[in-house]
């Protein structure tokens, strides 16, 4: 058995949701841990009431790592992050570690392993947004690393805003590890009108701290949006990102000569985005209820290879790929805890859906509280 995991993000008290993913791909809900910390949910300018089912507007509010064997989550009520221990012999058995820690910020909603999976770094949007890392102790739980807590200096509230200015979308390490990057959203068409961009924070090897200061990539012509991101298979400084107003934006973090935007005749906004080995291919998932699956070519050219529509897949959030034996699956939490959406990958252009997991009912029925505030979505497959 692997493990496929979401968070509940309740401000009433946040859970980890494992589940087991069989042979065939498909899930069993097993288990439900307090992370010991409370989620929260965005909201509206003007009004402050909570806004849509998206709770966090970002992606990778929860992450694993098969190297280390470890979970970890935001608690953005909190703001805290909680670190779990993973059974390799049976990884829907979660352990917490240590005591949630603050996450050196405000309203904590994306947060990333490295590659060895000794380190972690959470991205704030609150009042007090930016990054800060950790060290990872198996034992005693995270540990803040200095000089890794800086600041993007976005005029936010707490919890987060939106409509109102940029807000924070994803963190993620570089393909080898010596940076960290942080999308931040735009607002367009405005009023004012704010583009987004990449934010890229240089991390000194000896020591683990960041720069001072981060380098702002801005988007190519007709890209604006960043949200989700994902590195671009045998490149180092190349990262796809969802774009909520247009499709997808290819950043070239070297030197811009081979960024691109394409636009997709969306269903609802394209916001999240993963990456399946078997296909070569990347998923760009759409909130509106679609998954485009784009191919980039040597030139880092990208193009839609198919889109997949389903009436069931209908208010979609983040995804993530787990690549079993000779076969990948897709697996995306739907809104409202409603479901979580299986797709097999087998061959480029060719995914199905194979399941739909009832995960709800399941929830509501253990006394689990659920609510419009899901989010995340991680997998984890032992190495061998």
């Amino acid at each position: 058995m692997e493990l496929a995991t979401v968070i509940t993000n309740e401000p009433n008290g946040n859970y980890v949701v494992a589940a087991d993913i069989g042979s065939d791909g498909q899930l069993t809900l097993r288990s439900a841990y307090a992370t010991g910390g409370i989620g929260s949910h965005v909201v509206a300018a003007g009004t402050g009431a909570t806004t849509g089912p998206d709770g966090l507007n970002s992606q990778g509010a929860i992450s694993v790592s098969a190297s280390s064997n470890m979970l970890v989550t935001v608690n953005a009520g909190s703001h805290t992050v909680t670190l779990f221990k993973i059974d390799e012999n049976d990884p829907s058995n979660l352990t917490i570690v240590g005591e949630p820690i603050s996450s050196g910020g405000h309203f904590p909603t994306s947060i990333a392993f490295n590659h060895a999976g000794d380190t972690i770094c959470v991205l704030n949007g609150g009042t007090i947004n930016g990054v800060s890392c950790f060290h990872v102790n198996q034992t005693s739980g995270l540990q803040i690393i200095p000089e890794t807590t800086r600041y993007l200096h976005l005029n936010q509230t707490t919890p987060a805003t939106t409509g109102a200015g940029s807000t924070v979308g994803q963190v993620l390490f570089s393909a080898d590890d010596t940076q960290l990057l942080a999308s931040v959203k735009g607002l367009l068409p405005g009023p004012p009108a704010v583009v987004g961009y990449i934010a890229i924070w240089d991390i000194d090897e000896s020591d683990g701290s960041l720069s001072e200061k981060y380098m702002p990539i801005a988007p190519p012509k007709n890209g604006n949006n960043p949200f989700g991101f994902t590195r671009i298979a045998g490149e180092n400084s190349a990262i796809i990102a969802a774009d909520t107003n247009d499709g997808f934006t290819i950043f070239d973090l070297s030197d811009g000569s081979k960024s691109s935007s394409v636009d997709v005749n969306t269903l609802g906004a394209i916001c999240w985005s993963t990456y399946s080995p078997k296909t070569g291919n990347y998923y760009m998932i759409d909130a509106g209820g679609a998954v485009f699956e784009v191919n980039i070519d040597s030139n880092l050219k990208g193009s839609v290879v198919q889109q997949y529509n389903s009436t069931n897949m209908v208010g979609l959030f983040d995804g993530d790929v787990a690549s079993l034996q000779d076969n990948d699956f897709l697996y995306i939490l739907a809104e409202n805890f409603s479901t979580i959406e299986v797709m097999s990958l087998n061959a480029p252009g060719k995914a199905q859906q194979i399941q739909s997991l009832d995960v709800a009912s399941t929830l509501i029925a253990a006394g689990i509280p659920i609510g419009s505030s899901n989010q995340g979505m991680a997998t984890f497959i032992k190495k061998t």
